[in-house]
């Protein structure tokens, strides 16, 4: 059997000794100058290499009688996923799956799969790469295609987002004030006083609404949670200038939440806003209840949110000014008295 590491030497006369991997041709140095230590630690590498190898020839000749154990690849995996997988979640999993940085692992055998090449697709990725490489090996263990993790849980890289903000009042303001069609205007209004997501809002529909009791119902796409918000004047006066029957933004809901994004961003653009998205609104309505004291099993409703963590997530930097007990009291007492 080939040996997969070799020593050399840097220098021929008392210089340190290096190890090569002849696969990566990455060398490392072993730090030290003594030639019959240095390969007795190449020798160690190639016996773990080659026991490895022998444990991977071992277990081919136990599943020889199950080609399709053998030769099933990540990519049979990444279709089996999709095909499990409707609406907009199995767009964002085609789309992810797309990744080049899956390139490394895509038609490799599960069984011949090493933790290094899952780190390689990890440090070529991005968090979304991240995201659905767990997926990935998480379906293959439940399906029982893999006997064990490639990449041990606490051996992954920690997924680091990008920080993610509110829209603020100011920004909003210039956003319409510049918007000129009116559709996009309504949209954009909307989802100041909403907080819905960018594909809710744009295909609300005349019949979600009940003018008697002044509520919008619907149920999210992404989840099918249950959303029902109470609206007032201001989102009323919106509302009203949109059809009453049929869909209230005809253009938007039928275009892809990808083009809205980039109509949304170009519009940043002329207004000099950077940093933020669609989803901003939401973040910046879970911030203004929790400034305002709204409960929070309302505003969990009105967001839609299914856990009280996710609805506390998206109002965390929210600006929170309590008043004194002696305010509160003079608020409430008489409020209590009264019912």
């Amino acid at each position: 059997m080939k040996n997969r590491y070799r020593l050399i030497r840097r220098n021929h006369r008392g210089g340190k000794f290096y190890c090569v991997d002849t696969l990566t041709n990455k060398r490392e140095s072993l730090k030290t100058a003594d030639e019959q230590a240095s390969q007795r630690i190449v020798n160690a590498r190639n016996e773990a290499d080659h026991v490895g190898a022998l444990n991977l020839q071992i277990a081919r000749a136990y599943l020889s009688t199950n080609q399709e154990m053998l030769n099933r690849t990540w990519k049979h995996v990444m279709d089996q996923i999709t095909k499990v997988t409707t609406g907009a979640t199995h767009e964002r999993y085609v789309m992810a799956f797309q990744d080049g940085a899956f390139d490394v692992i895509r038609n490799k055998p599960l069984i011949e799969t090493t933790a290094a090449q899952f780190l390689t697709v990890l440090e070529t990725g991005t968090v979304s790469t991240n995201v659905f490489l767990r997926r990935l090996q998480n379906y293959a263990i439940g399906m029982a295609w893999l006997l064990a993790p490639v990449l041990p849980k606490k051996q992954w890289p920690a997924v680091k987002y990008k920080e993610k903000r509110a829209i603020t009042s100011e920004e909003h303001q210039k956003i319409i004030a510049r918007e000129r069609n009116p559709e996009w205007k309504a949209f954009y209004e909307l989802l100041w006083q909403l907080g819905g997501s960018q594909t809710d809002v744009a295909t609300l529909h005349a019949d979600d609404i009940d003018w008697t009791d002044h509520t919008i119902a619907f149920s999210r796409r992404k989840t099918t949670t249950p959303v029902l918000f109470h609206f007032g004047e201001m989102t009323a006066l919106i509302l009203r200038k949109l059809p009453s029957e049929g869909p209230l933004f005809p253009r938007l809901a039928i275009m892809h939440e990808k083009h809205r994004a980039k109509q949304f961003a170009k519009r940043l653009s002329t207004v000099g806003v950077s940093g933020i998205s669609l989803h901003s609104y939401r973040y910046s309505v879970a911030e203004r209840m929790k400034s305002a004291g709204y409960p929070e099993r309302f505003a969990q409703q009105a967001l839609g949110h299914a856990s009280k963590a996710v609805a506390r997530a998206y109002a965390k930097k929210a600006q929170t000014k309590l008043p004194s007990l002696e305010e509160f009291e003079k608020k409430i007492i008489p409020l209590a008295k009264a019912i």
